[in-house]
């Protein structure tokens, strides 16, 4: 019975035991299962998180492609519209010179037709001309009673001449029509570039003489002119005093040593401490100083032209000339001048502007140096600028401005006409008035020596000349030819400034007295 106690017991505990295992793993399976479940939910809300993701993304993109269509298509859309409208424009303006081009055909067609008209009436004219001589010999010839070989040689007398005016009557149509091609060209561009550059009508004048008071004369000469032999040897000068009352006079070649000692004698002067040491320490400081101021006025003058730096000695030289003159206009003033008005004739002509200002700005340099180098002073010039760099197309500018060598380009024969431009304007230079009365007499005289005239005038200074012939000697025809004669001779034969215009002048008076 105890056995059977136990036997149940045992059994049940077994029965739990197997049922809390049973339960056990019931547990465990359904914690697995919703472990599985949720990591498969976590798994589809990730992919559904993904998949929205490339969605956005693909939209955004999508969005992208689709502006950046938008906008090329947009700018396409504005080329083609801006090619649809340069091509209405060039069409328009086509249109416009084509209606031009047939305006001008048609006044062409008439001014040729004119031109045929008169050209048949003159030619019917020389005809009855012709014949009319024709006639009119053969009366001479039958009227004189001359044999064949006087009348031949009559003839070809008549045929010389007739040759002769016809010579005459072309070299005259040429002269017309070259001055009709090129004369109105060449005035408006001059023209223009005198009216754009406003310089100065004027240049300043350096004196040389300084004014000075009784007792400060004899300090200036020193014992025994120990002061002034000390000055007169440290600069280079000449020092005249008792040649004008209360006046030093300065006398000196060289324009820049004279400057030195003007200056120089006036800082002495002012400080009345004049003796050998003194006067060596002053003369020393002024140079020293002037050569400073002379490279800052050829820097000044590159600045003031607008072109590229340029060597240093041709600063130096650029503003040596800064002390010369010529019929006292100031020549670095003058060749800034000529710098700025051949500017404008460059590119007037669509040359080059830089090169042209380079070339006016350097054209007269020879003239800043002495005498120990020889030659005009292009040649000169051109050597300078050659030695120091500068291109063979400013080299030959400047030594071709004055026809010294020929020019091989145009910059040459710009400089030229810009340098003739700035010497003649209104009181840019000045002359003596013994030289002036002398350039007058001569013009006068070389016009008067000419056969055929009767008496010749200088008119506007000298810049026009009048020349009356003897009608019954010089015909219309040989007027022309004579105004070039004279023109000529006065290149060949005098030196002026600017140009002189020639006027032959040929009339008959008929006069009558009624009584």
């Amino acid at each position: 019975m105890l056995l059977l106690g136990n036997l149940v017991e045992n059994a049940v505990a077994l029965t739990l035991g197997a049922g809390t295992v049973c339960l056990l793993y019931l547990w465990r399976d359904k914690a697995s299962r919703r472990t599985r479940e949720a990591e498969a939910a976590r798994a589809r809300l990730e992919a559904e998180r993904i998949i929205q993701q490339g969605r956005i993304a693909a939209q955004e993109e999508a969005l992208k492609l689709r502006q950046e269509v938008e906008r090329a298509g947009a700018a396409r859309q504005a080329e083609h519209a801006e090619a649809e409208r340069r091509l209405a424009d060039r069409e328009a303006l086509l249109n416009a010179q084509l209606s031009r081009f047939v305006e001008l055909e048609r006044r062409l067609e008439a001014q040729t037709e004119e031109l045929e008209r008169r050209a048949n009436a003159v030619a019917e004219r020389e005809r009855e001309v012709a014949e009319l001589d024709r006639q009119r010999r053969e009366q001479l010839r039958a009227l004189a009673g001359i044999n064949e070989a006087d009348a031949r040689a009559s003839y070809l007398a008549e045929v010389r001449n007739e040759a002769a005016r016809d010579a005459n009557h072309l070299a005259q149509r040429i002269i017309e029509q070259a001055r009709a091609e090129a004369e109105g060209k060449a005035r408006d561009i001059i023209t223009l570039a005198i009216q754009r550059y406003a310089g100065s009508q004027r240049a300043d004048h350096l004196t040389t003489s300084i004014a000075i008071g009784d007792e400060i004369k004899g300090r200036i000469i020193g014992r025994e002119g120990r002061n002034i032999r000390s000055f007169e040897s440290a600069t280079g000068v000449t020092v005249l005093i008792d040649d004008a009352p209360g006046t030093v006079i300065l006398s000196g070649f060289d324009p820049v040593r004279r400057e030195v000692a003007r200056e120089a004698m006036q800082r002495l002067i002012a400080d009345g401490r004049i003796h050998p040491t003194r006067i060596e320490e002053v003369v020393a400081q002024v140079s020293k100083e002037t050569e400073e101021m002379i490279l800052r006025l050829g820097e000044g003058a590159v600045h003031e032209a607008g072109i590229r730096p340029l060597h240093p000695e041709i600063l130096k030289l650029l503003g040596r000339l800064h002390f010369r003159h010529s019929y006292s206009q100031n020549i670095l003033t003058h060749s800034v001048e000529v710098a700025h008005l051949v500017g404008l004739l460059a590119a007037e002509l669509s040359l080059d502007v830089p090169t042209a200002k380079r070339v006016g700005l350097l054209h007269d340099i020879g003239k800043a140096v002495s005498h120990e180098m020889e030659g005009p002073h292009a040649t000169v010039g051109a050597e300078l600028v050659r030695r120091y760099g500068e291109p063979e197309i400013v080299v030959n500018g400047v030594a071709s401005h004055h026809n010294d060598v020929p020019p091989v380009g145009p910059y040459g024969i710009l400089v030229s006409a810009a340098d003739a431009i700035s010497a003649s304007r209104p009181g840019a230079r000045s002359e003596s008035l013994a030289t002036y009365l002398k350039r007058i007499e001569d013009l006068e005289k070389l016009a008067s020596a000419i056969p055929g005239v009767e008496r010749s005038y200088a008119l506007q200074a000298g810049r026009e000349l009048r020349v009356f012939v003897h009608p019954e000697e010089v015909t219309d025809e040989e007027a022309f030819a004579l105004a070039r004669t004279v023109a000529s001779r006065i290149q060949n034969e005098i030196q002026y400034p600017g140009q002189i215009k020639v006027t032959v002048i040929r009339e008959s008076r008929c006069v009558e007295i009624a009584k």
